[in-house]
């Protein structure tokens, strides 16, 4: 313990081993919450329950210790919200690849991360995307991340007239949702550290005891069947979709990335006075390198968590508070058994009840309230945008709207990029456009034109 106190210069940083300790618990209590929703999410693309809980947490622990030991700072790392619904939805479901393929798509965006970390390149990459775009896509993906909540919640339905509507409130699944999603923001509001788990918690607890969750103890075996399972044939086969799909996980992860360790260091005074982080290189190294392993043991993109925040309000300075996280994640293992109680679907039983025809989506009453929640504090990034600026707004406005009502990721940052570049140009305003925006939105046009739909 003395070697570590001195290797992450506890001491030196104006903190105490209980105090990282401390800080290091308190930020996985604000973000395991994953532990719960990501074998849910990736499930659905035909992934096994059990593996993708041990590869999840296995996966967050190791890019926690790669965090702690490049980079020496309290920045906690998880599979992330948005990158796991673009793998599913977009990249299993759209686009047709198998798990194992987007695995390899992952694994590619996460290895071009590492290129641009070990380079120093990263702002000439950001420079392309404006920043109407970059305020703009994590907000939309919070937007289609509620509503996907919303959908598991039994609130929103399948309407064979308006596609959706709202359902019925007087059944126990929207209700029981409801409560957590209040339960939640009220322990937020208060300032309680790992609100989203305890409702979680809670409103599973509540449905058991209602009857609305079937109290059904399945045998979820922690097993590895996900890992080292990636397939680069299938690339080969849809070059486009891949290529697309890879540029997509790579910058989402780099916004994510660079949006979290500007944010967590600036509230915990790691930046210099230029405004810069030191050893910055080392943590977008330690990320990439987290979502290299995420991919290999089964996972979608892992990237920093904003809330590392939490750990640091708690008092981490150190990497030491990320180790101590790490090794939560590790300890979670042993719950598969409460994860799969939580992440039941009761779709069926709730669709018969209603008397709703056609396919029935999954419902996880339980689950739904941490992406409402999570969904709703991703619209943040909305107030940057300039909305007076009709050249900046529109491609913001198209990107927000058509991510969720499109049901794609790719569609909304494509509706962004294309409209982005022609709205400048119609206004003359050309020379905002950067180079290489402009033939990105020409292909993503050409993939209307031609690919999409033939």
């Amino acid at each position: 313990m003395n070697g570590l106190v001195r290797y992450f210069g506890v001491h030196e940083a104006g903190s105490t081993v209980r105090r990282e300790v401390v800080g290091g618990v308190t930020a996985f209590a604000t973000m395991s919450y994953i532990v719960f929703v990501q074998p849910a999410v990736l499930h659905m693309a035909g992934m096994d329950f059990g593996g993708v809980l041990v590869a999840t947490c296995l996966s967050s622990a190791v890019a926690c210790f790669l965090m702690a030991f490049l980079s020496r700072y309290p920045f906690a790392l998880a599979p992330g919200m948005g990158e796991n619904f673009l793998f599913v939805f977009t990249v299993c479901m759209a686009m047709k690849f198998s798990w194992q393929a987007a695995l390899a798509i992952v694994f590619i965006s996460g290895a071009l991360f590492v290129a641009l970390s070990l380079f120093q390149i990263r702002e000439k990459v950001l420079d392309v995307f404006p920043s109407c775009l970059k305020d703009a896509i994590g907000p939309a993906i919070g937007l289609l991340i509620a509503f996907i909540g919303l959908q598991w919640s039994g609130v929103v339905v399948l309407n064979p007239s308006t596609m959706v509507s709202l359902g019925n409130l007087r059944h126990g699944a929207p209700l029981l949702a409801l409560f957590g999603v209040l339960l939640i923001t009220t322990l937020m509001a208060r300032n309680f550290r790992g609100g989203i788990l305890v409702g979680i918690l809670a409103t599973t607890g509540l449905g058991l005891l209602t009857g609305v969750i079937p109290f059904k103890m399945e045998q979820v075996t922690p097993s590895f069947s996900t890992f080292f399972q990636l397939n680069f044939s299938e690339l080969w086969a849809n070059p486009t979709n891949a290529l697309i799909a890879i540029a997509l996980f790579f910058f989402l992860d780099l916004f994510d990335t660079v949006g979290t360790l500007v944010g967590v260091s600036s509230q915990a005074g790691f930046l210099d006075k230029d405004g810069r982080l030191p050893r910055a290189g080392r943590a977008f190294l330690a990320d990439a390198l987290g979502t290299c392993v995420g991919a290999l043991f089964g996972n979608s993109t892992v990237t920093s968590y904003v809330e590392s925040a939490a750990g640091v309000a708690a008092g981490a300075r150190t990497g030491l508070a990320t180790l101590v996280t790490g090794l939560c994640f590790i300890a979670a293992i042993a719950l598969a058994p409460v994860v799969a109680l939580v992440g039941q679907d009761i779709g069926p039983q709730y669709y018969a009840a209603m008397n709703i025809p056609g396919p029935v989506p999954p419902m996880h009453p339980a689950v739904a309230p941490a992406l409402i929640v999570v969904g709703m504090l991703m619209l943040g990034g909305l107030k940057k945008i300039q909305w007076d600026d009709v050249t900046e707004s529109l491609p913001a406005f198209m990107t927000v709207a058509l991510m969720p009502l499109g049901y794609g990721i790719t569609e909304g940052i494509s509706a962004g990029c294309i409209s982005f570049v022609a709205i400048k140009c119609c206004t003359g305003r050309h020379r905002e456009v950067h180079p290489v925006m402009a033939v990105v939105a020409l292909a993503l046009a050409g993939r209307y034109a031609f690919l999409v739909g033939s």
